[in-house]
């Protein structure tokens, strides 16, 4: 039995989570996959927008906007990584100039500080690399890049350490309203609450349908990205956007926070809410529209791709409100780009309409900050020297390409809510994330996993329940 329990453990059922746990509330975050950050949190471009795009008096752009400006403290407070490093909009042709001053009003009308509209030999000079074609840029020094999984993970380690309690591996199959309760039955029992914040991404409409006749409908959007090896993160300094289109904002080029350069998404609506495979087309649809705003794009150094889908719903809005005909149901859906930017105001939002139904006391003993893994490559050589003296796995090397040592992969598996897949050592350390793509730290880190979970080498998986590592084992190598 919950006050509360929130369906999904993605960033916004997490930031929710997390805002939660300030008020004295049994909470509970059920994710039917086996950790956090899992669906669209985990594929997405990392992207902190300005907040321009969205339609003026739009929740989607007061989300947006406030969601920027509380990044740069929610970063600091919880340990992960976030830069403050701007955005180009770019224009190449004199007839679409008209297109950015729209989305500079548009910005101005939703609050956005320092917006400019830059001439050719400006952006040139701001970013070399630029097509000589541009003619002007839409530029927004508040957009930003962060890490989403480190983000993610971080509201979600936080919430856990405020007494919040998470279920993985718990799908939900139904719910019902039994007199002021929802009964909610699940694939690992039967669980009930007073109240139910529906933060399914993909899945919302299915979930806020158990309950709910109100009309609501996400399309999944999948969106195929590039992404390109380190010695090409410098191409651009920021994020490079297309003008925007019937499907969003179009492809862009970008740094990321590990210094790495990503080109996507594409945006194609589809029907199968697992459909995240990559296809030929898109990609080579990336390796095009990429290179019509950037020039060079060092294709050669894409060490892999990935699909992700943004929870798309009908009006292009965020759908953040208690149900009108089921009482303390409340929908989180629709949360598509600008999600991951709005993320601390939506989890904000959400939490206070809670509140508002449940009269909950302030949690006195709440804490709000958080340590990341701690990095040995971040110390001086001293300070180096000093934490390998006093735990030698920091002096083990597992991953070759990011540098990474046993001594992260233990904490990034003891820690609050650990990993215990190889996806989620990668997600946490980016174990597997560099140019070999998990070629070579593979066996090195199923090591690790089986050892300190206490687990047979075939029982680790590299995701889910079903992404077997192992098969078996063959005598004759033994």
């Amino acid at each position: 039995m919950y006050d509360v329990i929130v369906i999904g453990a993605g960033i916004s059922g997490s930031t929710t989570a997390r805002e939660l746990s300030r008020y004295q509330l049994k909470i509970c975050v059920v994710e039917k996959a086996e950790d956090v950050c899992c669906g669209t949190s985990k594929a997405n471009s990392g992207i902190v927008h300005a907040g321009y795009d969205a339609r003026a008096g739009s929740l989607m752009a007061k989300l947006n906007v406030q969601g920027n400006q509380m990044m740069e403290a929610a970063s600091k407070e919880l340990d992960f990584p976030f830069e403050r490093i701007g955005s180009l909009v770019i224009c190449c042709a004199k007839a679409d100039i008209p297109v950015l001053q729209r989305l500079y009003a548009q910005g101005k009308a939703n609050g956005v500080q320092g917006l400019e509209i830059l001439g050719k030999e400006a952006v040139m000079a701001m970013e070399p690399n630029i097509t000589a074609e541009v003619v002007a840029a839409l530029y927004a020094p508040t957009a930003g890049i962060v890490c989403p999984f480190t983000m993610n993970i971080a509201y979600a380690e936080n919430a856990f350490e405020n007494g919040v309690e998470f279920r993985f591996h718990t799908e939900v199959k139904k719910i019902q309203k039994v007199e002021d309760l929802f009964e909610i039955e699940t694939t690992k029992g039967l669980l009930q609450a007073k109240c139910v914040v529906n933060a399914a991404g993909v899945y919302a409409d299915r979930i806020h349908h158990m309950l709910s006749a109100e009309p609501m409908r996400i399309t999944p959007r999948r969106g195929e990205y590039l992404l390109l090896d380190k010695t090409a993160g410098a191409h651009v300094s920021k994020t490079i956007f297309a003008l925007p289109g019937k499907f969003g904002k179009g492809v862009l080029v970008t740094p990321t926070t590990h210094g790495n350069l990503l080109v996507g998404p594409t945006a194609v609506d589809i029907i199968d809410k697992e459909g995240t495979d990559t296809t030929a087309e898109g990609l080579a649809r990336l390796r095009k529209q990429g290179g019509d705003h950037v020039r060079n794009i060092p294709m050669e150094k894409v060490i892999t791709s990935f699909a992700g889908l943004r929870a798309h719903e009908d009006g292009h809005e965020f759908m953040i409100a208690a149900a009108k005909d089921c009482e303390n149901l409340i929908d989180c859906g629709g949360i598509a780009s600008p999600g991951l930017s709005s993320a601390p105001a939506i989890g904000k939002m959400v939490a206070e309409i809670v509140v508002e139904k449940l009269s909950p006391r302030f949690n006195t003993q709440f804490y709000g900050r958080r340590k990341g893994i701690l990095s040995p490559a971040r110390l001086s050589y001293a300070d180096r020297d000093t934490l390998i003296r006093e735990n030698p796995m920091y002096s083990n090397i597992v991953c070759r390409c990011e540098m990474i040592s046993e001594g992260e992969v233990v904490d990034a598996i003891r820690r609050s809510l650990g990993a215990t897949t190889l996806d989620g050592i990668k997600r946490r350390v980016r174990v597997g994330s560099g140019r070999c793509q998990a070629g070579f730290c593979t066996p090195k880190t199923m090591e690790i996993l089986s050892r300190e979970l206490g687990v047979r080498m075939e029982e680790i998986k590299k995701s889910g329940s079903d992404a077997q590592m192992i098969l078996g084992k063959n005598k004759e190598w033994l």
